[in-house]
């Protein structure tokens, strides 16, 4: 880390790690272009967790988002 910068420094304890297929290349850029008109339906924290939830991912709820 730059020393110049003399800031309160901290990792997050948690993550998340998705992968993308390069046959899906072209569907993640169109998705990323729309992500502002996508989230004046739905906001990132309801796609996060219904994301998690279609994919069987599980999780702790006071762990998401602190």
């Amino acid at each position: 880390m730059n020393e110049k910068f003399k800031t309160d420094f901290a990792w997050q304890e948690g993550y998340g790690a998705f992968t993308v297929g390069i046959s899906q290349k072209s569907d993640t850029i169109a998705y990323i272009k729309r992500q502002p008109e996508h989230h004046r339906k739905r906001d990132f924290e309801e796609e996060f967790l219904a994301f998690l939830k279609k994919n069987g991912v599980e999780y702790d709820p006071k762990h998401i988002w602190g």
